[in-house]
């Protein structure tokens, strides 16, 4: 009977602790208790991803939040293979070109650089002091390079480093698909029926056209925001019909590599953050610095 109430005893010291060490701490922000979220920080080693989608139709078989679907399922994919912390859902980035398309959600650009940056000052408020932003959206390929430099006009506690998206990868199984495979294509498809198999409509694939409409005639390397509009007017490109799985699991599973390749890579980094706070204070004084 002593023995028992011992073992009783130890159970009820122990089994806290032991529970606690045994349950696996969520990488998404939201999930966490704030004492959780203080753990999250140190196992991440202050390493933060902040996915970035967007809200725009995909042909006529794809969800609104395709992008953002498909970036945070890669982003939590990541973090079972290195640890890292995941923001919320966040898709407040540029989408001017798909205005004129029902469920497409397009802020000004003022409002969405605002945004991003008091959004990694506040992550980094909270201990992010490495931001990963990982680019889900074809969208955002000139704005989110175009945030990160812009972070050299003042100092900060934290560097952001900018982790392009999905795009097709060499090797794999062969695609169907022939012409370009842009947007809502092939491509797409086939990773959305990894990411939400659930919210893919894929026999209604067919019903609109993918194909470039080469409404402008215009040099290669001449640019003009209608460019997009011009060649894609039911922003869908490429052929969504001939997606599968199998390519889907292919692409993904390469996505999810570069991202834990870059949430390694950033972990380590001990040096742009110094980098960073050397060329500020050389920038107050640019007449005294030397060669």
């Amino acid at each position: 009977m002593k023995r028992a109430v011992i073992c009783f005893l130890l159970v009820s010291v122990v089994s806290p602790g032991f529970i606690h060490a045994q349950s696996k701490l969520s990488a998404k922000w939201e999930e966490l208790t704030a004492a959780d979220f203080r753990e999250a920080i140190q196992l991440s080693k202050g390493t933060c991803l902040l996915p970035f989608g967007i809200l725009e139709k995909h042909g006529p078989h794809l969800p609104l939040g395709t992008d953002l679907l498909n970036v945070r399922h890669a982003s939590a994919q990541a973090t079972l293979q290195e640890y890292a912390l995941v923001f919320p859902q966040y898709y407040f980035g540029q989408i001017f070109e798909a205005k004129h398309e029902p469920g497409t959600v397009a802020y000004s650009m003022e409002l969405q650089l605002k945004l991003l940056q008091e959004t990694t000052d506040e992550m980094a408020r909270n201990g992010c002091k490495k931001i990963v932003i990982v680019n889900g959206h074809g969208g955002n390929e000139h704005l989110l390079p175009f945030f990160a430099q812009s972070q050299l006009d003042r100092p900060h506690e934290y560097v952001v480093y900018v982790l392009d998206g999905e795009r097709s990868r060499p090797g794999g199984p062969p695609k169907k698909s022939t012409g370009i495979d842009y947007h809502a294509g092939e491509n797409e498809t086939s990773n959305t029926m990894v990411s939400r198999p659930d919210l893919v409509h894929l026999e209604r694939a067919a019903s609109e056209s993918g194909s470039d409409q080469k409404r402008a005639n215009l040099p290669a390397d001449v640019y003009t925001g209608i460019w997009w509009y011009a060649r894609f007017p039911n922003h869908y490109s490429g052929e969504g019909s001939a997606a599968t799985r199998e390519l889907g699991e292919w692409n993904m599973n390469h996505w999810i590599a570069d991202i834990v390749e870059a949430i390694r890579a950033v972990k380590a980094d001990d040096q742009s953050l110094k980098l960073q706070n050397e060329f500020y204070e050389k920038s107050k004084h640019p007449l005294d610095t030397r060669p």
